[in-house]
């Protein structure tokens, strides 16, 4: 229960700013920067200020959930960033009544290199735990994640939502009294969204309070007791969840959308619209865990049509991103043949590929390279990617300093704009605020003009049923259903409701 007599938080005309001088942060900088053309670079290396948050005032009370909503940019990863002690502010006083523990997107901290085991005992000394308190811990922490097998093998093998799972369960098992959550939950599924909220709510029992940062306003409407809309570094609003995200909602622009291309699936007759890009046959794919073989992937039989918008549902862990990376080349199937007619580029996760001490346009320019895509072409689309992105004013901000909304506008618009012939998304719009899903579930509808398919791995499936034509429902790295994405939504839908039934007539 909210205690308003015990103030935890107090923050009184909290302001940050920003010297954004032009000079680059690594030698690689000046690499990109022979590469990018004389009027690009930028001549006046006169220090520009800016001001991402600005005269913030509010109060955090112990025992509550609070919220904090807005649009990409708007400040809020700035502010945890304040709340946590990793930035001061530059004017304004905070006092906070308690030890804060931050978890920074999803799996942030971790070292691919290491096991999930191993993860959780480095990440958990960092935060000033001792090596007996995580041993003590350490088995609830690997059941809660649901890893499985997975658990003992290197984080390079996790797909986005294993990294999330494990970041959330470590932070949580070690009961800080201050909990802050910063776009940690955004790529977990349905059921571990729903194991999570449980976990907050006794956490609250326990410590003083939760901060959860999310573009999930269904999340912050059932799990939140008030809720922060931030807007351009100030707060909009502050209070009742439904009232301020109504609001919210009400100022986000609505994109008119081409009605979907339904393509028969069933028609043999292979004409220049009804060609098949991608053909998968009997596709497997195995890891070593614990002295077995783990099928990642088993027995995929599927093509993709030109022309088409797939969407890849599944809980975490069904293989989808393991099939991301099949399709993309950067794991060959073991079982199985898999052909595909033309270039493929794939977006996998927020920001990946990015050098984070790069500005956006010296990023623009090296994925563009990477891709291949010639110098001339990346030119033309300079400003083109930076204004669907709506990052004209950060374009020479090194990446390290932007959110991770702006890096997953950022990545898509990249990829979005320099045209591939098979455009793949794995969870890279799972950061992004209301108004630029319209805007990017809008873009793909016009890249279906260009590219020959799109592939998209979400967990939302109001997504997927509004830009897909088709939906592929995986589980345990085989096909549980294909075929039209409404009617596969809904099959996914009423399955997680059966379960959901039976575990809780268990309890």
């Amino acid at each position: 229960m909210v205690n308003k007599q015990e103030i935890v938080i107090n923050a009184e005309n909290i302001g940050v700013t920003y010297q954004n001088d032009l000079k680059k942060d690594d030698y690689k900088s000046t690499v990109i920067n022979l590469f990018r053309p004389k009027e690009d670079k930028d001549q006046d290396n006169t220090p520009k200020i800016s001001w991402p948050l600005k005269g913030l005032n509010f109060k955090g009370y112990k025992g509550e959930v609070l919220g904090i909503v807005g649009s990409n940019g708007s400040g809020k990863t700035t502010l945890c960033r304040i709340l946590s002690g990793l930035l001061r502010p530059d004017e304004g006083h905070i006092s906070i009544d308690g030890k804060v523990q931050a978890l920074f997107s999803l799996g942030m901290g971790f070292n691919k290199k290491l096991s999930g085991r191993e993860n959780v005992y480095l990440n958990g000394m960092m935060m000033g735990m001792s090596k007996n308190k995580i041993d003590e811990t350490i088995d609830d922490i690997q059941e809660f994640s649901g890893l499985g097998d997975f658990f003992e093998q290197s984080m390079k093998k996790y797909s986005s939502g294993m990294r999330a799972r494990l970041g959330f369960s470590v932070a949580s098992h070690l009961e800080p009294e201050i909990l802050i959550l910063d776009e940690a939950l955004n790529t977990g599924d349905q059921n571990f969204s729903d194991k999570s909220a449980k976990k907050i709510k006794e956490l609250v029992q326990k410590a003083k309070m939760v901060i959860v940062v999310t573009h999930s306003h269904k999340f912050a409407r059932k799990n939140c007791d008030r809720v922060i809309w931030l807007d351009k570094g100030q707060i909009r609003e502050i209070g009742d969840p439904d009232t301020v995200l109504d609001n919210y909602e009400a100022t986000v622009p609505k994109v008119k959308r081409r009605p979907k291309k339904k393509i028969e699936l069933t028609n043999v007759n292979i004409n220049k619209k009804d060609r098949i890009v991608v053909d998968a046959n009997q596709l497997g794919l195995k890891f070593r865990l614990n002295n077995h073989e783990h099928w990642a992937l088993k027995n995929l039989n599927f093509q993709i049509k030109e022309g088409e918008v797939i969407g890849v549902i599944g809980h975490n862990g069904a293989g989808k991103s393991t099939l991301c990376k099949v399709l993309t080349e950067i794991l060959k199937p073991d079982q199985g043949e898999l052909k595909i007619e033309g270039t493929t580029t794939a977006l996998l996760n927020y920001g990946t590929g990015f050098n984070r001490n790069l500005s956006a346009v010296d990023n623009i320019y090296l994925n563009g390279m990477l891709l291949g895509i010639p110098k001339s072409v990346v030119e033309h689309n300079i400003d083109n990617i930076l204004d669907f992105a709506e990052l004209q004013k950060s374009r020479e901000k090194a990446v390290k300093h932007y959110s991770s909304g702006m890096k997953a506008r950022l990545g898509f618009s990249v990829a979005a704009m320099l045209q591939p012939d098979i455009f793949i998304l794995d969870e890279a719009l799972s950061t992004g605020d209301m108004a630029f899903k319209q805007k990017a579930s809008a873009k793909i509808q016009d890249m279906m003009e260009q590219a020959k398919a799109v592939i998209i791995v979400s967990h939302s499936m109001s997504f997927v049923e509004t830009v897909c034509s088709r939906a592929i429902w995986m589980e345990e790295g085989q096909i549980v259903e294909d075929g039209d994405a409404e009617e596969v939504v809904e099959k996914y839908r009423k399955s997680k409701k059966e379960k959901r039934k039976k575990l809780s007539k268990r309890k």
